[in-house]
């Protein structure tokens, strides 16, 4: 193993590490929501596959971890600024996702449209990828962001329009929701490799 990357500071690696598992997370979340509309084999398909994907985020994840002790910490003044400000706005972004979500779900519970909260959720998941894109200069944000927003909007007509039952909408979403949290994982497993290359 190499002695230290200097190049590249810990708190990368281990940002990688707490994403996958955060990534992991979501994924079985939103694939336990799937699988709550679909039937028999389905449901046990879907549990089986995403969590099979999150089980591996979830070694991935450790793995950035333990490998992050071998690179430097931000080594200058510029660095550690950097760091903290990427720290603050990532804390901004969640913490108003955070306050968001209960709002918006409360709301439709007050107006009795229990049935949108999920795709509401999603929704909003959806577009807190946009700043993010923007902040961490990650192309593959905005990507995720219209697809899952995309998903959240059909979850949406569909409901309104009742193309679907219900649970034949959430099995779309949560489906939908999850690849999207899955690609995002997978895109961090690689961004880990390249990073991590000879340690």
């Amino acid at each position: 193993m190499q002695p230290q990357k200097a190049h590249i500071p810990k708190i990368v690696i281990k940002s990688i590490g707490g994403g996958l598992l955060l990534m992991a997370l979501f994924t079985m979340a939103w694939a336990g929501i799937a699988s709550g509309g679909l039937p028999g084999a389905g449901h046990w398909a879907i549990l089986v596959v995403f969590g099979i994907i999150s089980i591996s985020f979830i070694i991935y994840g450790i793995k950035m971890f333990t490998l992050s002790k071998y690179f430097s910490t931000p080594a200058n003044e510029k660095d550690r600024a950097e760091a903290k400000r990427l720290s603050i706005w990532y804390g901004v972004i969640f913490g108003a996702e955070g306050i968001v979500i209960p709002i918006v779900a409360g709301a439709l519970v007050y107006f009795h449209k229990t049935n949108f909260i999920v795709p509401a959720i999603a929704m909003i998941v959806g577009l807190h990828f946009y700043p993010m894109a923007r902040i961490f200069k990650r192309t593959i944000d905005y990507y995720l962001a219209t697809w899952t927003c995309v998903v959240a909007l059909s979850a949406i007509i569909a409901i309104m329009d009742d193309i679907a039952a219900e649970a034949t909408v959430l099995a779309f979403l949560g489906v939908g929701v999850a690849l999207a949290t899955s690609c995002y994982g997978f895109y961090m497993i690689y961004v880990g490799k390249d990073m991590t290359a000879g340690v």
